[in-house]
């Protein structure tokens, strides 16, 4: 029988706790985690509750309770969990979706037998475009041809702006439950992809056009994020913190006439959806968030994953691509994605992110190459953007290099 006061969310990360578990759980849900780390399900079970601090001025802290997890591994269970879910939410990653989308089908389709008419709603907490149109796919190709996907499974993109630092590790060994995060509590949802009622949860802000506001989470916010973080590494190699660059006046004008740019491209794009004050007023508030001293948010995290970050369809070539097919400028956005081909940036136990390292030595060998089977830039579609990457490059290596190689 579903509990429609039960949420299941798979992945009992960062984002899992600190934001979907932390409104459904403080709105008075029962919530079960899914999710491979062993110590977290234990720790989870045995206390059935955990602490989210607030980082800021002074820090608060959240206790959220009635709390639960089960194993990833433990199938019969997580299907079990999934056929009797009131809603459900994933926050583990495009490609770890495809690993566990069998086992949620196998859980609808389990549903079904208990309650063939009950809808189930499928928060996608994921940092991706078109999130609703790649799980869809993926689902069609794990449920039964008979299955009515568009009537019964809600495909609920969202777009989620909450910061949520590296957790210091003396910090987890202390309680490897704590999660910490800003005070940014708005998870900007889509309004039409539910099938039942929008749950009424503080802090869920639905939205009509969804798309406009993926794109300005990846364009303005995401895009400003990793500019910070690549030029201010440039400019100040030896910075650990994103408040330590964005103290450099020259690194956050640098910042926000980036963001400014990407926010023409979306006026453009989206007239009926964004003001330029409204964007404007979004960008001066997200160089504060992101100056947060007390979120001690490390450049490391913020530019790390570059094969993602610098990818075809995200934050930097998703904008220009979108300022390509509405005639606007991007000559900035490319300015600012340049420094990132040279980001070397290690964490607090001095080690590079593995692929990353990989990525930028094999720029060093093959720069064209590299962008296109790597990042996936079309080799004709985007060959002036490879081109004026590579002048980029080459300059940032004569002017940068020696800086680079010894960090």
């Amino acid at each position: 029988m579903v509990n429609k006061n039960q949420i299941v969310i798979f992945g009992a990360g960062k984002i899992g706790r600190s934001f979907i578990g932390q409104l459904f759980g403080c709105s008075g849900y029962e919530v079960i985690f899914i999710d491979v780390d062993s110590r977290i399900i234990a720790g989870l079970n045995e206390k059935g509750s955990y602490r989210v601090v607030i980082k800021g001025e002074a820090d608060e802290e959240i206790i959220v309770h009635n709390v639960s997890a089960i194993s990833a591994l433990d199938n019969e269970k997580v299907i079990d969990a999934v056929s009797k879910a009131g809603i459900l939410a994933v926050s583990v990653g495009k490609n770890v979706l495809e690993l566990i989308v069998s086992v949620i089908a196998a859980g609808i389709k389990k549903r079904g037998l208990a309650d063939p008419n009950t809808p189930l709603d499928i928060i996608l907490a994921e940092n991706m475009r078109s999130a609703a149109d790649f799980m869809r796919g993926l689902l069609v190709q794990n449920l039964p041809s008979n299955f009515d996907v568009d009537k019964l499974l809600g495909l609920v993109e969202t777009s989620i702006g909450k910061m949520v630092p590296i957790i210091p590790q003396a910090e987890l060994e202390k309680d490897p439950l704590v999660v910490f995060a800003e005070a940014y509590n708005s998870l900007i949802l889509d309004e039409k992809g539910f099938k039942n009622p929008i749950p009424s949860v503080k802090g869920l802000a639905p939205k009509s056009n969804i798309k406009a506001w993926v794109d300005r989470k990846a364009f303005v916010h995401n895009l400003g994020h990793a500019t910070a973080a690549y030029y201010g590494f440039a400019k100040h190699p030896d910075a650990v913190y994103m408040y330590e660059v964005l103290n450099d006046p020259k690194v956050q004008n640098f910042t926000r006439s980036v963001m400014l740019q990407s926010a023409q491209i979306l006026l453009v794009a989206y007239p009926d959806d964004f003001t330029m004050d409204d964007l404007k007023t979004h960008i001066e508030d997200l160089i504060c968030r992101f100056r947060n001293k007390a979120l001690k948010d490390t450049i490391f995290r913020v530019g790390m994953d570059l094969q993602r970050k610098l990818g075809s369809d995200d934050r930097f070539m998703g904008a220009v691509h979108l300022a390509m097919e509405n005639n606007q400028p991007y000559g900035l956005i490319l300015e600012a994605m340049s420094y990132g081909l040279l980001f070397r940036v290690k964490d607090e136990f001095g080690n590079g992110f593995p692929s990353d390292i990989a990525f930028l030595e094999s720029l060093e060998k093959d720069f064209e190459l590299t962008l296109i089977k790597q990042l996936g830039y079309g080799s004709v579609h985007d060959l002036s953007v490879i081109e004026k990457l590579m002048v980029f490059y080459k300059q940032r290596v004569i002017k940068c290099g020696s800086i680079m190689k010894s960090v």
